[in-house]
């Protein structure tokens, strides 16, 4: 009698079940229908940023061997195309070819770049601080302090890395120009920094203490 009763209730719920996806099966082509959807653009998306990746990393190297090489044909147009196409690895590593062998004279396209890196490109936060910082520091010859803080302010204001980098390359802006209290006052705030990089601390100690004692 009970397997009879077991029987009945496992047919019941079998029924229960189909009647189920009987009614629904609207519903339940379309839930299915659409995260097969969602998947296939997930994979495929992913497929296609991997894809570029390796695209963009083959088009650096390539102009990387050929400067080396001598073969400087196209070399500058490539890398400045591999900025603009705003990838977080090969984005940084070209402009910053550019800069290192002097391919690009003009300042104003150089900073252009920059912009598109600080501005347009998916970084991680500590990442585009360095960013920050070396923009500053690439313009720091040409630009009078209060361009210079106000393009380092993201990080002298922050918790960030590069913070004493940034104290540091004001420090040194004011003393290079004979601004020995501004540039005292830069080196002091480094200094007695909670979290600092140690040796750019040693440095900042080494100045107070060698040419600003006074």
């Amino acid at each position: 009698m009970d397997e009879e009763v077991t029987i009945i209730d496992n047919n019941t719920k079998i029924e229960k079940i189909k009647n189920f996806f009987i009614n629904n099966k609207k519903k339940i082509l379309i839930i299915t229908s659409t995260a097969l959807i969602l998947l296939i653009g997930y994979f495929s998306f992913d497929e296609i940023k991997n894809r570029k990746k390796i695209k963009l990393a083959n088009q650096f190297n390539i102009a990387v061997t050929g400067y080396e090489n001598g073969k400087n044909n196209k070399i500058k147009e490539n890398l400045e195309n591999i900025i603009n196409e705003q990838d977080a690895t090969y984005s940084p590593l070209a402009l910053y070819f550019l800069i290192d062998n002097n391919l690009i004279e003009d300042q104003d396209k150089i900073n252009k770049f920059f912009d598109v890196l600080i501005n347009d490109t998916n970084l991680d936060n500590e990442i585009k601080n360095l960013i920050i910082y070396k923009k500053a520091l690439y313009n720091s010859d040409f630009i009078d302090e209060n361009e210079l803080i106000k393009m380092l302010n993201p990080l002298i204001n922050s918790k960030s890395l590069w913070q004493s980098h940034g104290l540091y390359l004001i420090a040194e802006y004011f003393f290079s120009k004979n601004e020995d209290k501004k540039a005292k006052e830069f080196f002091n705030k480094i200094v007695n920094l909670k979290n600092v990089n140690n040796d750019i601390k040693i440095k900042a100690q080494k100045r107070l203490n060698r040419d600003l004692s006074e």
